[in-house]
């Protein structure tokens, strides 16, 4: 199948595969030509839509030359798809021969005009138009410059605009609003001025029960009115602004729908998550609240509410997340799809807490969304979020939040969904404009509060002594967390008469009274500092540091860092004070405090250790995350990183992965804790700062973190001026200009590589040079400049030459032979990509030597060496399955078919299609995605002929 794409970069695509066309001045030319597909078009025409008026000199013999290149690649495509498409001249002109349908551009406007003949009310109409929104592959005609380029491209969007909003109406309809919001929220950001899309989303919002969400973009898109326009907007979008406001105007009833088949090419496989804490151990005494929530849940099902959401409030320690995380897993199994979990950490005393955009895009990781498919922003995150919740049953907890605004982008949309809300605030704006359950937890009642000593401590002991017991449930005030601290402290001494205990308690209370910090404050205190003063003085000691950890968790290893002790001794330590309840154990091998316990440990490390021991701590600490995170660096990225860190401290407990699979994971654990280093860090550390940003650029930007790092590239620069150190600033220039290159913003992204390249040149770097030169040589590609990526990529060669790094001369070399490739050197293009082989294998690069036996593949067929392209598609085939990569293995599977062909075997071309197709399957790719169609579109030839297809050019990885 072959296609002439115009809604997006001008590109030619065979079976899903790019052919080169080359640079922006032909792809001009091509789409001048493309346009009138089937039509003459005479050679001034395409001048003028070219240049414009003001033609130079040898525009025409430019067109002539352009058209004989453009005809070529027709040609070869042509041949290899069995279609038409060829280029001729005719009348004083060129036309491009090919079926309209062959240009997306014509398949857009053909499917709206079909849409256009159908009711309103009919169900394909809906379908039309999503599938012609589904052509657009970004900014049409992107890349090209003049006039013309610039009229054609505002047209089509206006189209694509009236489009969006036809197909939202449709969908809105027939009754599924919440399938609309995530695609309507990236257009109006793309548009922000565009009413109609404005009150389509706004409509479906507040069908979908989130009337404070439309309110919101209202407010924003009258801001935009005004300040850009200076208007207000029309009476259509005012008049649904007053409805909304008076509570009225839902037009559809919200049904459970299937999420939108674009959806599925943005989610790898993945298994229903399962993010629930561990369970609460000894949990009693709340029957009348879970009743409340069982009621709550049975009414929504009956009325097949939208969304049901119930917010769970009280003060500190009353058990609100032990609520929420026992009745959670109570009623997993009436949420199949799955449970989402968050600590927002509304009222961390660091005042850490967790941004909106932080906890939907671990939401988004959940669900499997494929790093590179994240859209950047929180309103487009937070769309494709609801989106992907449409049709499904799924549980979502927010723990601990602060307030409405952080709740409110983490609500899902949909029927069968359920959002239940911890936090200390009441959170009645959710009940006004969400239609939240607010239900308020109480301290236990003395009968309850007994009962949970007597699950904790055993029923005869608490039977024996129930005086004792009385005046333990005083003290502490019906709390459950200071009642489960004395349960685990009166456990450490089961022979002790709960009598004495009792007595100590009060004693402790007293003591605490005289501080002024409030009842309910001193119960808790008191309870807390009664089981502080029977740790051991290893114990003790572990506590009070640990309130200097950044949060939300730690591991073993960083906690042993943090006291100076052996990991093993630090396990024994944290066993002790999970023990005695001042610690929880969320996860194995992870553990956090309770708020309240935290800001009680901080107020000891302040009394208790000098300033020096605080300090030795944080840089024990700090070296720990820093050398740990470096190692794993060297092993997720086999290229060196340029900047150098000074040794570790004594008692740093360094952490070594042992291989890429330890490297990661680690990463993973701990990406939490960096960030918040990151985002919070002590006071005098700017060095360890700077450094770990540079350490973790490349976990950032594989995972999808682009936004995130862009933050962090900031706070690195900030702290390599304040230290003044130009190697924090080059490399910081380096995280920036590939956060902004990810993030599309190609401009700044390159001042800021030049900016990176001048100090890294001034230092001397040849490391931190190469690595620059790298990505402006991926970046250069990316834009359709192939030349100028070869010449980034022989100059990222000679500075890795200069730095002894063979795994970067690997990679550079390998870039360089394929770009030497796409523009027609093949015997060129062999000579590096062989000797980008040889140094992978020697540095154990699995995923470079996948990457290069890709290229090694392309360059054999296109020089008629077929046997030799099959050996290579199959061993890079292999080594993509090693690594996972399971989208590069269809692709190089589709290729290997075609070189299967090309030597005569059908059947091991079938073969390698079939399982390229099935690949696909498991990707969950739409049967419009342009590999798998491709893929489809070889099996359904190979059906009726055997003979032999080429493969084209694609994008390296």
């Amino acid at each position: 199948m072959v296609d002439v794409q115009l809604l997006g970069p001008v590109e030619l695509s065979v079976g899903g595969r790019v052919v080169e066309v080359g640079p922006p001045q032909r792809r001009t030319v091509m789409a001048a030509l493309a346009v009138d597909v089937g039509r003459p078009v005479a050679v001034d025409v395409v001048i003028e839509r070219v240049w414009g008026t003001r033609a130079p000199d040898g525009a025409r013999t430019a067109v002539h030359a352009h058209v004989a290149r453009i005809r070529r690649v027709c040609e070869q495509a042509a041949q290899t798809a069995r279609e038409p498409l060829r280029l001729v001249r005719r009348s004083g002109g060129y036309l491009l021969e090919a079926r309209p349908g062959q240009v997306d551009l014509y398949r857009f406007q053909q499917l709206i005009d079909q849409a256009r003949l159908l009711e309103r009310t009919d169900p394909a109409r809906a379908r039309l138009l999503g599938d012609a929104l589904g052509l657009w592959r970004g900014e049409p005609l992107s890349g090209l410059q003049g006039q013309w380029a610039a009229r054609m491209r505002e047209a089509w969007r206006r189209q694509r605009q009236d489009a969006a909003v036809g197909w939202a109406r449709a969908e809105l309809r027939l009754g599924d609003p919440a399938s609309v919001i995530g695609p309507l929220t990236g257009l109006l950001g793309e548009y922000p001025l565009a009413e109609p899309l404005a009150e389509a989303l706004m409509r479906a919002l507040h069908d979908t029960g989130r009337s404070a969400e439309a309110l919101d973009w209202y407010a924003a898109v009258r801001e935009r009115l005004a300040e850009e326009l200076g208007t207000d907007p029309g009476p259509a979008l005012r008049q649904l602004h007053q409805t909304i406001l008076r509570g009225h105007g839902s037009t559809s009833a919200a049904r459970p729908t299937p999420p939108p088949q674009w959806l599925s090419a943005v989610v790898r496989s993945a298994e229903p998550p399962a993010q629930l804490p561990m369970a609460v151990r000894g949990f009693t005494g709340r029957d009348e609240a879970l009743g409340r929530l069982a009621a709550i849940l049975a009414s929504a099902e009956n009325e097949s509410a939208a969304v049901v959401i119930s917010a769970v409030s009280g003060m500190a320690g009353v058990g609100k997340t032990a609520l929420a995380m026992h009745w959670a897993r109570q009623v997993r199994s009436a949420f199949p799809d799955g449970q989402l979990y968050v600590n927002l950490r509304g009222f961390d005393p660091r005042g850490a807490v967790v941004p909106a955009t932080e906890a939907v895009r671990g939401f988004l990781n959940a669900l499997g969304v494929q790093p590179e498919r994240v859209p950047p922003g929180l309103e487009a995150q937070a769309g494709l979020y609801r989106s992907l919740l449409a049709g499904r049953r799924m549980i979502v907890v927010l723990d601990n939040a602060r307030d409405e605004e952080q709740v409110r982008p983490l609500l899902p949309g949909s029927v069968g969904c359920m959002a239940l809300v911890t936090s200390r605030n009441r959170l009645t704006g959710l009940a006004v404009t969400e239609g939240a359950h607010l239900l308020a937890v109480e301290s236990l009642s003395p009968d309850a509060a007994r009962d949970m000593l007597a699950e904790r401590l055993g029923a005869g002991r608490a039977a024996a002594e129930p005086e004792a017991v009385a005046d333990i449930v005083a003290s502490c005030g019906g709390l459950p967390l200071a009642l489960a601290v004395v349960a685990a402290r009166a456990a450490i001494e089961p022979r002790r008469p709960l009598g004495a205990l009792a007595e100590e308690l009060r004693e402790a209370g007293g003591r605490l009274d005289a501080l002024d910090v409030g009842e309910e404050a001193s119960r808790v205190r008191a309870a807390f500092s009664w089981s502080y003063s029977v740790l051991s003085a290893g114990a003790a000691r572990m506590f009070r540091l640990l309130a200097l950890h950044p949060g939300p968790d730690v591991g073993h290893a960083a906690a042993a860092a943090l006291a100076g002790v052996p990991p093993e001794r630090a396990r024994g330590l944290l066993s002790e004070l999970t023990g005695g309840h001042l610690l929880v154990e969320q996860v194995p091998g992870r553990y956090a405090f309770h708020d309240l316990l935290r800001v009680y440990a901080g107020e000891l490390v302040a009394a208790c250790d000098g300033e020096r021991v605080r300090r030795e701590a944080l840089h024990r600490m700090m070296d720990h995350y820093l050398h740990t995170a470096r190692a794993a660096d060297v092993l997720v990225t086999p290229q060196p990183n340029p900047v150098a860190t000074p040794p570790a401290a004594p008692g740093s407990n360094v952490g070594e992965p042992a291989d890429y699979e330890q490297a990661r994971a680690w990463l993973v654990a701990e990406h939490a804790v960096l960030l918040e280093i990151v985002r919070q860090p002590p006071p005098d550390f700017d060095g360890h700062v700077w450094r770990l940003v540079a350490v973790l650029t490349t976990f950032l930007d594989r995972d999808g973190y682009w936004q995130v790092l862009l933050a962090a590239g900031h706070t690195a620069l900030a702290a390599a001026r304040r230290e003044g150190a130009l190697a924090g600033e080059a490399a910081s220039y380096r995280s920036l200009g590939l956060a902004l290159d990810r993030l599309k913003r190609t401009g700044p992204a390159r001042e800021h590589y030049l900016r990176a390249l001048e100090l890294f040149g001034m230092l001397g770097s040849d490391a931190g040079q190469a690595r620059t030169h790298q990505h402006l040589a991926r970046m250069s590609g990316a834009l359709g400049r192939p030349r100028q990526a070869l010449e980034h990529a022989l100059r990222s060669l000679e500075h890795y030459r200069r730095a002894g790094d063979r795994a970067g001369q690997s990679a550079a070399l390998n870039h360089i032979g394929w770009r030497q490739a796409n523009l027609g050197d093949h015997l060129g293009a062999l000579v590096h990509c062989e000797q980008a082989l040889e140094l992978a294998r020697a540095t154990g690069d699995v995923d470079g030597q996948a990457h290069i036996s890709d290229s090694l593949g392309y360059i054999h067929h296109h020089l008629g060496r077929y046997q030799e392209a099959v050996d290579c598609y199959r061993q890079a085939a292999q080594l993509h399955r090693a690594t996972g990569e399971r989208h590069s293995e269809a692709a190089c599977l589709l290729c290997l078919g075609d070189s299967h062909l090309s030597v005569q075997q059908p059947g091991a071309a079938r073969e390698a299609w079939t399982r390229a197709l099935a690949l696909t399957d498991e990707l969950g790719l739409p049967d419009d995605d342009p590999l798998r169609a491709g893929i489809r579109d070889r099996l359904g030839f190979a059906a009726t002929s055997d003979s032999p297809s080429d493969p084209v050019p694609v994008q390296p990885q």
